[in-house]
């Protein structure tokens, strides 16, 4: 007669080899998660670090344009910004006051904005920038910075800057700015 020989340990069930392919599976897809949150975190940061260089260059600029900070706030120019990239391209610049370009106080402010504002539309997802005065940025409600102005005359002037696709925000239904500014620079803490 023949005897009966058993495979123990001999080799893997089937059951054994797809149980390893799942884990390998379930590995490789916790891989793939975490390079794509890092590829957006990455992401977020450049919009971060960018938009403030551009919030910062703009304040640059009007620090620099004394005469039109001057002014009163009904009618300085810097303070009349308020942009969203979903309304559309921003004008063109008037002047050109780059380099060699001769241009006064008013040319300057209006080539200021006009730069910043193509800077915003074309290197923000759903840009929008609001300069103005506000004496309160952050909003302890919503616990984020808001994009309304309640500044009296003496009120530091603060740019606030946001764009589309940060981390835990969504624009509102049907809008195509951010719900809440992703930063705020304040230029000083009063009237100049």
């Amino acid at each position: 007669m023949r005897s009966k020989r058993n495979h123990v340990g001999g080799g893997f069930t089937l059951i054994e080899v797809l149980v390893a392919v799942l884990l390998l599976a379930v590995g490789i897809l916790g891989a793939l998660g975490t390079q794509v949150a890092a590829l957006r975190t990455r992401h977020e940061s450049n919009l971060m670090s960018r938009g403030v260089h551009l919030a910062s260059s703009l304040a640059e600029r009007m620090r620099a344009n004394a005469a039109q900070m001057r002014l009163s706030d009904a009618i300085n120019p810097y303070l009349q910004l308020r942009y969203q990239a979903g309304e559309g391209a921003p004008p063109p610049a008037p002047a050109d006051c780059y380099g060699a370009g001769r241009c006064d106080s008013a040319q300057l402010a209006r080539f200021d904005i006009a730069d910043t504002l193509a800077a915003l539309h074309a290197g923000f997802p759903g840009g929008r920038i609001a300069v103005c005065r506000d004496a309160v940025v952050w909003d302890d409600a919503d616990r984020a910075l808001a994009w309304e102005c309640a500044g009296a005359a003496g009120a530091p002037v603060v740019i606030k800057l946001g764009w589309q696709g940060r981390r835990g925000q969504r624009a509102g239904a049907g809008s195509a700015a951010p719900s809440a500014p992703a930063l705020a620079v304040m230029l000083g803490t009063g009237a100049p």
